[in-house]
């Protein structure tokens, strides 16, 4: 493993899912949120978890880079954009359970689902792109 191009891919990632979770969840989304204020923790409380959401966001990156350096190690934008729409299904699995417990509105669940294809799909891209091997690896 390349960890050099492993560690700026990840912090691409990290950089490109945390910019677009807060123009589409936080910007574009919020009024949908707010259809249902009680799931979600009041503003002016939401700084005391700011950390937890970082912390969140850095997760994901990291293991959508580990997922696109171990299982396309030859790297490009094409291989690990398909593997960032796979995991994507597998969030868009859970927003389902969620919408299915919680009393959240169909708008929020097609947000989400429109979101993780979005979100995944471009940050396995930049990472595919970023961790691309300038020779072809044997799989």
């Amino acid at each position: 493993m390349d960890w050099k191009k492993f560690f700026i891919a990840f912090v691409a990632a990290f950089g490109f899912i945390f910019v677009f979770g807060f123009i589409w969840y936080g910007k574009l989304m919020h009024g949908v949120h707010q259809e249902v204020p009680a799931l979600w923790r009041p503003e002016a409380e939401f700084g005391s978890y700011f950390s937890w959401l970082v912390f969140g966001h850095i997760v994901m990156a990291f293991f959508l880079t580990l997922l696109c350096a171990k299982f396309v190690p030859a790297g490009g934008a094409g291989a690990c954009a398909r593997l960032g729409i796979l995991l994507a299904l597998v969030y868009i699995g859970n927003d389902f359970i969620i919408y299915a417990v919680q009393p959240l509105t169909t708008k929020i669940l097609c947000g989400w689902i429109v979101g993780d294809l979005i979100m995944f799909g471009v940050a396995g891209a930049i990472i595919g792109a970023i961790y691309k091997s300038s020779s072809p690896a044997a799989t």
